[in-house]
């Protein structure tokens, strides 16, 4: 049910405890948490050492200014360069981001990490939080996008994750730092930022992240706390099946709800499997907040990996170097 955060490079013992509650479903891993690939694989282990039954851990490794991991890692593109070259050749750019998913799912499963956060879908019109991190102001083609990028990350055997439900694109704010509030009409974001979402849907998409935006016009509520976005339109209307996470409880658009147990409540009654804890300094309280609730501890089974080829065996892949030069040269990056 709730998805934390750790301090170092290193578990310290009262982590450890963390890691065995029963409402800790995972741990998401961030800058703070990496110095080398060896470091974060042995991080990875003692995560696993440490907890009574299997744990989901995860990772924002979506390229571009958004990449935990750096050193001995590809340098990925951020998601924004595609849409020049689908411009040109729409097939080519399609295919290429096919090969960025396949090759930082690659890298990310043969470190020891079962998921990473991706990919964005939102639909670019400059939001601060996103930026670069969207593949298009034309939402068919962040569709497009989004089907190819889900097929190369289910080809490794990783599990996607499309976000930020419903859409972050047309708000300025980032709701890291401020509210945020879209106050357009649910048939004006059906017919726009939803697109991406019912593409990722069909492509098969395993989870979906929340926004913490106010939508007025369609509920009082940022997205995530809201049950008629949550139940009525992503799990009635759109058919989503799979896994719902919230966004991390620590950002401040995120506080309208209350303090940290209202806002594990609101998110959980709302209609979210899962709920992420990304400050290490809010898991002891997020924790004692879940202890009153029936736990669903199968909601992330079927996003735990089975076991990565390893960086040896991807290392040997010809394919490897194949997509690092590939990127590099098209997208105009050194990977």
């Amino acid at each position: 049910m709730l998805v934390i955060g750790v301090a170092g490079m290193e578990l310290t013992a009262r982590e450890r405890d963390w890691l065995k509650h029963d409402a800790c479903a995972g741990v998401i891993l961030f800058k703070r948490n990496f110095t080398s690939r060896a470091q974060v694989i042995e991080l990875c282990a003692a995560i696993r050492e440490a907890a009574p039954r299997p744990l989901l851990i995860c990772v924002d490794q979506e390229g571009g200014r958004v990449q935990r991991f750096r050193d001995g890692y590809s340098e990925l593109p951020a998601l924004e360069g595609f849409d020049r070259l689908y411009a040109q050749d729409p097939a080519a750019a399609l295919k290429l981001a096919e090969e960025h998913a396949w090759l930082m799912a690659s890298e990310i499963r043969a470190s020891g990490v079962d998921l990473s956060f991706a990919p964005v879908v939102d639909v670019g019109h400059g939001n601060l939080a996103i930026g670069d991190r969207s593949f298009s102001e034309d939402p068919r083609v962040v569709a497009e996008f989004t089907r190819a990028y889900v097929r190369g990350m289910h080809s490794v055997g990783m599990a996607a994750t499309l976000k930020h439900f419903p859409g972050h694109g047309t708000v300025r704010e980032d709701t890291h730092f401020d509210n945020a509030v879209d106050n357009r009409p649910l048939d004006e974001i059906r017919a726009h930022d939803l697109v991406p979402f019912v593409a990722g849907i069909d492509a098969g998409a395993d989870a979906v992240m929340l926004a913490h935006v106010v939508y007025p016009q369609v509920a009082p509520e940022p997205a995530g706390y809201s049950p008629v976005w949550i139940n009525d339109i992503l799990r009635k209307e759109m058919g989503f099946r799979g896994v719902v996470f919230s966004d991390d409880i620590g950002m401040a658009a995120a506080f309208s709800a209350g303090g940290i147990r209202a806002r594990v409540d609101a998110h959980l009654d709302a209609g979210c499997d899962v709920v992420l804890v990304c400050h290490p300094e809010l898991a002891e309280e997020s924790l004692a907040a879940v202890q009153h609730r029936k736990l669903n501890t199968m909601a992330l089974v079927g996003l735990i990996g089975r076991g990565g080829l390893g960086w040896d065996g991807l290392l040997a892949d010809a394919r490897y170097g194949g997509a690092q030069a590939q990127l590099g040269a098209q997208l105009g990056q050194t990977a």
